[in-house]
């Protein structure tokens, strides 16, 4: 009965090892190209107050290494094989960015002195190059060695089966071999689950859910569940331990006023900083606006933030002129005859979103958040999902988890218990995260790919219809 379940650990024992030896290779590589760099360009005589000689090369190797180490591991850079090629290059290439950037300031401070910046840039093209080229092989040892689990779904309603349909899009790390509806029995449960490595707990009521999760518990079985909101909401709790009867206190009050403090002076702070840097950028786009077709450069939409406050977020004007004259909601297509040339550029970039940092200085958003819907959007939402006002605990944001994790057409449910478990476990650091990780986005196309509803349901009776045709066989 347990040797599946031995199994799928051990394979992913296995995975983990694998997954650290290319870790440190790839840190080792990087910290050889680094000290080969630095001992070409900046080993001088005398340059340091303390020459790196001896032993001293190995610090210098392992604080680098260190430094390479948390700021990949924040940016998701080793996650190969999780994500794509791309996605995971990309982010080596941001974070070995950061790193040699801050590397570069630490040599300034050893050596008392401002140093040439020339060789950091000779580092960084050796270095991008290399990165690629590991994350290629270590991407592709992970396709030719990862067998996904033997996985069996459990739904509660017709609706979570899309779940199947995502997933069979990633059939490299997910294989759903059956599904079966949560209205049959546990004993029948109890006899089907122990022959699959792993369990997908779909939209089912609490008390059968909890009956399937305590099984897969006792049997050492991998289980996957679909979060309710009160499950979202209890990730941030904090665990009370003077009792014998263990507490979690849910405060439900959104950031204490410390993080909103600290919050406040950082999205002050970043945002007036990028504004200075941008404002060549700013400046041409809006004469790139206004030859196009004399018009105004900002467009401006009501949207909620905190406490359900309206404002009228910014943006560069993208399309004709009285787009939306009959101030009903018109989301463009692919090819709106109402987006201007200068629009689809400054669209394909995000840069139509930059003017939004004004809102951030002016106070009614903050650069990691929720983002923020327009009216009609927020009481539409709240109808299908009355929940959906819990996000507006915290101001809305230029970026936040829904835009980094979610889709073009991510359900209104989804996009709550996204910006939910940002706001329960909000920490500057996943501001810093977040951040990092929608520079990433901008360097890919928006990912407009979902579900036609119509086809979706049309799928969804299809696979129900399989699974059924399938246990009559």
């Amino acid at each position: 009965m347990m040797r599946s379940a031995r199994n799928a650990q051990k394979t992913e024992d296995h995975r983990l090892i694998i997954r650290r030896l290319e870790e440190l290779c790839e840190l080792a590589i990087l910290c050889v190209i680094y000290f080969l760099v630095w001992e070409q360009f900046y080993r001088e005589p005398g340059l340091f107050i303390y020459n790196y000689f001896g032993r001293g090369k190995f610090v210098l190797m392992f604080v680098y290494a260190i430094l390479a180490y948390i700021v990949l591991h924040m940016n998701e850079g080793f996650r190969f094989g999780y994500l794509k090629l791309s996605e995971v290059t990309i982010s080596q290439w941001m974070g070995l960015l950061i790193v040699n950037f801050i590397t570069y300031f630490q040599l300034c401070l050893t050596a008392n002195v401002m140093l040439n910046p020339g060789p950091m840039f000779v580092l960084m093209f050796i270095e991008m190059p290399v990165s690629f080229l590991l994350v290629y092989i270590f991407t592709f040892i992970y396709h030719h060695s990862h067998v996904p689990y033997n996985m069996l779904m459990i739904y509660g309603n017709e609706k979570s089966v899309g779940l199947k349909l995502k997933m069979d899009s990633r059939q490299d790390r997910y294989h759903i071999t059956k599904i079966v509806p949560a209205q049959i029995s546990m004993r029948e449960l109890a006899g089907l689950i122990p022959s699959f490595d792993a369990v997908i707990i779909a939209d089912i009521p609490a008390e059968k859910r909890n009956d399937i999760l305590k099984f897969c518990y006792a049997n050492s079985i991998r289980a996957y569940l679909t979060p309710k909101i009160s499950d979202v909401i209890q990730s941030g709790s904090t665990s009370i331990n003077l009792f014998d009867t263990p507490l979690q206190l849910v405060r439900g009050v959104g950031l204490s006023i410390g993080n909103r403090a600290v919050k406040r002076f950082f999205d002050v702070f970043l945002s007036g900083l990028a504004l200075v840097v941008l404002s060549p950028l700013f400046a041409g786009i809006a004469i790139a606006i206004k030859l196009e077709d004399g018009g105004s450069v900002f467009y401006r939409q009501r949207r909620v933030t905190l406490n359900g406050k309206e404002f009228d977020i910014l943006k560069f004007r993208s399309m004709i002129e009285d787009a939306e004259k009959d101030q009903r909601s018109h989301p463009a297509t692919e090819d709106d005859p109402r987006i201007t040339k200068v629009g689809r550029f400054i669209r394909g970039c995000r840069m139509d979103e930059l003017p939004q940092l004004i809102n951030i200085i002016k106070g009614d958003m903050s650069i990691v958040g929720p983002r923020p819907e327009r009216v009609e959007h927020v009481r539409k939402y709240a109808e299908e999902v009355p929940e959906f006002v819990l996000r507006l605990k915290v101001k809305g944001g230029l970026t936040g988890y829904a835009q980094v994790y979610g889709k073009y057409n991510t359900t209104p449910l989804d996009k709550l218990k996204l910006d939910l478990m940002y706001i329960e476990n909000y920490s500057l650091m996943l501001d810093f995260k977040l951040i990092l990780m929608t520079v990433r986005v901008l360097f890919q196309k928006e990912s407009t790919e979902g579900f036609d509803k119509q086809l979706t349901q049309q799928e969804i009776r299809n696979e129900i219809k399989k699974s059924r045709k399938q246990e009559k066989e």
